[in-house]
């Protein structure tokens, strides 16, 4: 059915043109002309049917060839980078457009005018060619930059807002350790410290037992030193959730909201947080990390300073409070002496170290 329709429209098209090619030489040579206009109708009609015919008769083979010359230029082209082609392109189009500006000047000159303004327009068109894919690599070496300097920024931006904010527990804000990491700017992002949290350090610091009190106090003057003295953000959030009793477990809820991480070193936190999913930093877990560790057949001086929960055992403390097991140090209770490392155990409430007395 197309194809039905495209020969007709072939057919129109011969039978217009063969009309109006008729009617223009009837007009340019009067020797044409049969005398009268009805006579030069019926002729330029009859001439419209004829070249419509054989038009329509030849549409098939004119429609093969030109499939014939698509794929050969297809394949022709598709050696070529789409880049190419597409900047070549354009090239042509501005070398044509400067021909036309130029060619209207050209053009006016005496017999030669005609064949100056075609070679202009082939010249032209070629040298807008060749700029535009000689240009090529400038263009596309900017468009690097650009790109490169977009994704430059753009993971700059995305580092900064993947820094988790850090929600202080109570006890890491007690223990102390906190302010003096904060110090050496291992901890980046915001730290965030939760009103419930700080209403918990005062009901601690307002405590009648005097240890607690002490606990309180101090844990309220970290928080001052890290608000105060250190270069980092803290922000005092309001959020609470009241369906939820334990201050652990709005710790947890709240660092689920904030997409952050929790702060403490608090044992059983840290395990109620692996089980829900929430990242912790564990300070005794960092200490841990940074300590010497000691290799079974170590020598160590030690001074034993207590007695183990086995018979004949000796406990002693190394500077950094990891504490050590001496096998048979019971009798030299309050004695200095060689231990000979036989063992190092990992926990996660610390290192242990086994030893035994080197005599």
């Amino acid at each position: 059915m197309i194809q039905k329709i495209t020969r007709f429209v072939i057919g129109i098209l011969g039978f217009t043109l063969g009309v109006t090619t008729y009617s223009t030489l009837m007009k340019e040579f009067t020797v044409l002309k049969f005398g009268a206009d009805a006579y030069g109708l019926i002729a330029s009609v009859s001439v419209g049917i004829v070249i419509g015919l054989i038009f329509y008769a030849i549409e098939p083979w004119v429609i093969n060839k030109c499939k014939d010359l698509a794929k050969i230029m297809d394949k022709e082209i598709s050696k070529y980078p789409q880049t190419d082609i597409l900047l070549g392109s354009i090239g042509l189009i501005v070398g044509f457009v400067i021909a036309y500006l130029v060619s209207g000047l050209i053009s006016s000159v005496p017999i030669i005018g005609g064949f100056l303004s075609f070679l202009t327009y082939g010249f032209m068109g070629y040298l807008g060619i060749r700029v535009a894919l000689k240009s090529k690599d400038d263009l596309f070496n900017l468009n690097k930059l650009g790109k490169l300097a977009t994704l430059k920024d753009k993971g700059t931006k995305k580092e900064i807002k993947s820094i988790p904010p850090k929600v202080l527990d109570t006890s890491v804000i007690i223990d102390g350790r906190i302010a003096d990491i904060c110090k050496t700017g291992f901890i980046e992002g915001k730290l965030v410290i939760p009103e419930f949290v700080l209403d918990e350090l005062r009901h601690i610091a307002d405590s009648s037992d005097d240890l607690k009190r002490v606990r309180g106090r101090r844990g309220l003057d970290i928080l001052n030193i890290i608000k105060e003295e250190l270069q980092i953000e803290v922000e005092i959030t309001k959020a609470d959730f009241n369906d939820i009793a334990e201050v652990d477990m709005k710790l947890l809820k709240l660092a689920k909201v904030l997409n952050g991480k929790v702060v403490t070193n608090d044992y059983n936190l840290n395990k109620v947080a692996q089980v829900q999913g929430v990242e912790v930093l564990n300070i005794n877990e960092l200490a841990n990390a940074v300590k010497p560790v000691a290799i079974p057949g170590e020598e160590m001086v030690v001074q034993v300073v207590k007695e183990g929960k086995e018979h004949s055992q000796g406990i002693a403390y190394l500077d950094d409070g990891t504490m050590i097991v001496v096998d048979g140090g019971r009798k030299h209770m309050g004695e200095t002496i060689r231990v000979l490392v036989t063992s190092v155990l990992q926990t996660p409430a610390g290192r242990m170290i086994f030893g035994k007395p080197k005599n």
